[in-house]
């Protein structure tokens, strides 16, 4: 029997507000434990919670990234359950009335394959706090959990997609569509590795062609894509096996141990009723105005895909290159800074995804990390364009720019004496020389059929560069070459 998976996606966006969601307490990544909560996260007796208007208007941000229904009313509640972190028992959230609904988020999990994944809707939240279950034992050397509320109260935004998704490949390609466009609108940083967007995948599996959707089982909390990707193969996998072998997938969550590579049941999965939500009664309803919204609509950047079309259309990048190079809002400004600076788009995209992109890959560093600097590579490309430079005396001066060596391209191909001759009298005296010292070779060459000479001239070509200290004209060489040997 052909199977076919129906995921869902649960993806959960810290936002980059300067304090909680309903507090005004710090929200730094990696402060000492318990040291950024305050009674109000906490839940204690006679507080009141005040919404932050920053988390408001990141929300809003995202919905029109989507172009989603915005909420013009939503309405805060509480979800009831208990957990060590959860101290006050009950989660503020949204439910009935989110504040961004419908929406659609087009991806291309290969190239040419595009698939459209609608939003169901988005709502504002805050986090819980974290249990720490590795990090302490008693005198008796006895495990215990630790709890660390730093985080309770972060500001959360959970974006909850319709089960439109196929494929493990499909979902990777929707999480980073979603994870571009929360930070080239600046409301998050996305860093999965500190929490700040991770993700619960349901997923389920039925026959090919059949309707109706099997029994869901629910990944918690996973937070890399390659982790995400490899969790919801491992649950396709075991559903379908598990069903073929006569047994049933029962409804649950279920976390994923990357180690193991394997899924492993937590807890049966509860329903909305078992929450109990109901409206928080120390929060109104938020109310926006068209107003608000168009404000909102005024400051938004260009997103992913208004970036890649303009890449393809005014500068005629290929839609492979516009899409690496649009992928993120850094990667983007850096080309095109490059391209300015040096006034050629495929060159600088050529230079940004392969040289660049290359070392950044083998030491392992995002772009906004790169020890050369845009202006820095602008003006590498520059040199090369005005014939300073040939390409193997640019990737030098690359590596020197990299380790440091110098400030400049131009004061590094001084220093190492890199300029390239363009002098046909002093070319053509290199020239003469090579082929004095190799006449076996130059006999070979005349001697052979036409068709095999372009293979030959390669030989003489390696040894005028290498007299010259790669400094001589590579389309120069060529040109005497062919002229002098006949």
């Amino acid at each position: 029997m052909e199977w076919e998976a129906v995921i869902g996606l649960e993806i959960h966006v810290q936002l980059a507000t300067q304090s909680k969601i309903f507090s005004g307490a710090g929200i730094a990544f990696g402060a000492e434990p318990n040291t950024q909560a305050c009674a109000i996260d906490l839940g204690l007796p006679g507080i009141l919670p005040v919404l932050n208007e920053s988390a408001v208007e990141m929300a809003v941000k995202f919905g029109l990234g989507v172009e989603a229904e915005i909420g013009m009313k939503s309405v805060f509640e509480r979800k009831n359950y208990f957990y060590p972190d959860l101290p006050k028992g009950y989660q503020t959230t949204q439910n009935d009335l989110p504040i961004v609904g419908k929406g659609i988020i087009e991806v291309e999990p290969e190239e040419g394959k595009i698939r459209q994944v609608r939003i169901h809707h988005a709502h504002l939240e805050e986090d819980a706090g974290k249990s720490l279950h590795e990090t302490f034992t008693d005198e008796n050397g006895r495990g215990m959990t630790g709890i660390d509320l730093n985080r309770a109260g972060t500001p959360l935004l959970e974006i909850v997609s319709e089960p439109d998704i196929r494929s493990a490949k499909e979902a990777i390609a929707y999480i980073k569509a979603i994870h571009s466009i929360v930070t080239y609108l600046g409301i998050s940083d996305g860093n999965m590795a500190e929490g700040s967007m991770r993700c619960d995948a349901n997923v389920s599996v039925r026959p090919k062609g059949q309707e109706e959707y099997g029994t869901r089982a629910e990944i918690k909390n996973i937070n890399s894509f390659k982790f995400i990707e490899k969790a919801i193969n491992h649950e396709i996998e075991r559903q379908i096996e598990l069903i073929e072998d006569g047994g049933r997938v029962i409804q649950e969550t279920r976390l994923y141990d990357s180690e193991k590579n394997e899924t492993r049941s937590m807890r049966s999965k509860e329903e909305a009723n078992d929450y109990r939500y109901f409206p928080c009664p120390d929060l109104l309803p938020v109310e926006l105005d068209e107003a608000y919204i168009e404000h909102i609509r005024s400051e938004m950047p260009e997103l992913p895909k208004q970036k890649k079309q303009r890449f393809i259309d005014e500068l005629g990048l290929s839609s492979y290159d516009a899409d690496v190079l649009s992928a993120t809002r850094p990667m983007a400004e850096y080309f095109e800074q490059v391209k300015d600076r040096c006034g050629d788009a495929k060159l600088a995209a050529n230079w940004v995804m392969g040289e660049l992109a290359g070392q950044l890959n083998k030491e392992s560093l995002e772009i906004e990390q790169s020890p050369v600097s845009s202006v820095q590579l602008g003006d590498l490309v520059k040199r090369v364009m005005d014939d300073t430079i040939n390409g193997k005396a640019a990737k030098q001066v690359f590596a020197a720019l990299w380790a440091g060596e110098g400030t400049s391209a131009d004061e590094i191909i001084e220093a190492k004496g890199l300029k390239q001759v363009t002098d046909t009298g002093a070319i053509a005296a290199v020239v003469d020389e090579v082929l004095a010292n190799n006449p076996q070779q130059v006999e070979q060459y005349q001697a052979a059929p036409e068709d095999k000479r372009g293979k030959m001239v390669g030989f003489f070509v390696g040894q005028v560069m290498k007299a010259s200290k790669g400094t001589a004209n590579p389309q120069m060489v060529n040109q005497l070459l062919k002229e002098k040997l006949g």
